[in-house]
């Protein structure tokens, strides 16, 4: 028995020792393999000169398709300069291109880039870029290093395809980057992306201030906080809101989705994902592997993904970063608003709720009386003459499926102690002007509702004008409420 158990020990030692050369030359020749593909590429011609095309979030350039390689000119102004971050917040920015993030930049396997980088000269500080798709030193950070007023000119040849983040990399390179200096570079593979039917720009990025999220006016940037990786801001496309209401992206029904996603930090990974779909293809950290029938994906900080994705009803899809509270407390939120026919087979909304009693209860309970709410009825005002309150009515049904639902209920009730009703609610029956406050800037505190007192927190509903009188109209139109007419108009003079 010894004897055997030897004889097979030997047996597996000299397996092994026979293996292990055929694994060390695969290995060796995938790395050939990989090595020749970036010689292949570095030795691509190219042919003629042209300007590239250069987009601002949430757009990108045209797909380059199969044109061939180019000697491709970059010409990149930084600028300085104040900005919303949210309603009635202001932030010093410092972009590429005058945007956050910073202008989309669109090539192919085996373009030179000429690369021009300007400092305005009205700016404070010293900047630079460190492009990830640079195969050299600092990905141009040292050949880039432009004083305000300054310009300079490096290239590099583009010899890896994937979606690359850029930032600034001038000490202190954490403040540089969290003050918006960052965005995205596209290096298409030989023959191009497949086609999509549109496509998009988004990046996040997390924000430090001195005042609380939600503080109105110019807010300075704050270290401690950066360091402590603790940010009042986690938005998508530099502020509170650049996708919805009017800045929502758009899609028809049947037509293919393609984000391009990054993450400019500085500090937090997002857990990308968009409520209400699937990605059909993710292509992981902006590289050549891809995943399919993802729903979130990890991104790093300084790092990015591609998603696909076909939509197939008519729906607001709602991205979020689903580290959630961030999501509805921080800014990490924005609207793919698709349009079209509704697909019952996908989808469909079912019944309106009913009361639900367990069985335990039946023999016991007795149904519920109706009482009678007592609300101050105001004389609606009138309404602009394109303005048609019942679609409007119509619409924020749909508004409110979508956004009130969860915390005031299918019947405006409300949850005991910790959600106020709006059915019959004392609080907007005769305040119009409260209700539309709450909507657009969110409410934060105690209130009281009815007699009762709620303290809980409503994030602000980043809604169209429109979107926002509609939710209103349908709050308003049911549930003993008292009628009030709420305009587009109104929602614009209240705010």
């Amino acid at each position: 028995m010894k004897t055997h158990r030897k004889t097979q020990t030997r047996f597996t030692y000299l397996f092994f020792a026979l293996l292990f050369p055929f694994l060390f030359a695969a290995c060796q020749q995938q790395e050939e393999v990989l090595k020749s593909n970036r010689n292949k590429n570095e030795d691509i011609k190219v042919v003629g000169t042209m300007k590239a095309e250069l987009t601002a979030p949430p757009h990108v350039p045209k797909p380059i398709g199969k044109r061939t390689a180019k000697r491709l000119f970059v010409d990149m102004e930084i600028i300085e300069e104040v900005a919303e971050m949210d309603n009635g917040v202001e932030y010093v920015y410092w972009t590429f291109g005058g945007s956050v993030p910073g202008s989309f930049i669109r090539t192919r396997v085996g373009d030179i880039v000429e690369f021009t980088l300007k400092n305005h000269p009205d700016n404070k500080l010293p900047h630079n870029i460190d492009l990830h798709a640079v195969t050299g030193q600092g990905g141009g950070a040292e050949a880039s290093f432009v004083a305000p007023g300054q310009q300079k000119t490096f290239s590099f040849k583009t010899l890896n395809p994937g979606l690359y983040v850029y930032h600034c990399a001038t000490a202190p390179v954490g403040m540089h980057i969290a003050n918006g200096m960052y965005g995205l570079i596209l290096v298409e593979p030989l023959g191009g992306l497949p086609p999509v039917d549109k496509e998009y720009y988004v990046m996040q990025g997390d924000f430090y201030t001195k005042g609380k999220h939600g503080e109105k006016g110019l807010q300075d940037f704050d270290l401690q906080k950066a360091v402590d990786e603790n940010p009042d801001y986690v938005v998508f496309n530099g502020k509170v809101g650049a996708l919805t209401g009017e800045n929502a992206l758009t899609a028809q029904v049947g037509e293919t989705v393609r984000i391009f996603f990054g993450n400019g930090g500085p500090n937090l990974a997002s857990s990308f994902h968009v409520i209400g779909e699937i990605f059909d293809r993710v292509h992981l950290e902006g590289g050549e592997s891809i995943n399919k029938n993802v729903q979130t994906t990890l991104v790093p900080a300084g790092g990015s993904a591609m998603l696909e994705f076909t939509v197939e009803s008519p729906d607001n899809l709602v991205l979020v970063d689903h580290s959630i509270f961030r999501a509805f407390n921080k800014g990490a939120l924005g609207i793919l608003s698709v349009s079209g026919e509704e697909n019952h087979v996908v989808y469909d909304e079912g019944t309106e709720a009913i009361p639900y009693i367990p069985q335990s209860e039946i023999a016991e309970s007795t149904p519920p009386q109706e009482k009678e709410v007592e609300a101050k009825v105001e004389e609606p005002a009138p309404a602009p003459a394109d303005f048609n309150l019942q679609n409007s009515i119509t619409k924020g049904k749909k508004i409110y499926s979508q956004n009130c639902l969860a915390c005031h209920q299918a019947e405006g009730q409300g949850i005991p102690k910790t959600f106020p009703p709006l059915a019959g609610s004392d609080y907007i029956n005769g305040h119009p002007d409260k209700a539309i406050d709450a909507v657009v800037n969110g409410l934060t505190g105690e209130i009281k509702v009815n007699g009762e007192t709620y303290n809980s927190a409503m994030p602000a509903q980043r809604l169209s004008d429109e979107d926002v009188a509609a939710v209103l109209n349908y709050v308003y139109s049911n549930w003993g409420n008292n009628g009030t007419t709420i305009t587009p108009e109104k929602v614009k003079n209240n705010k």
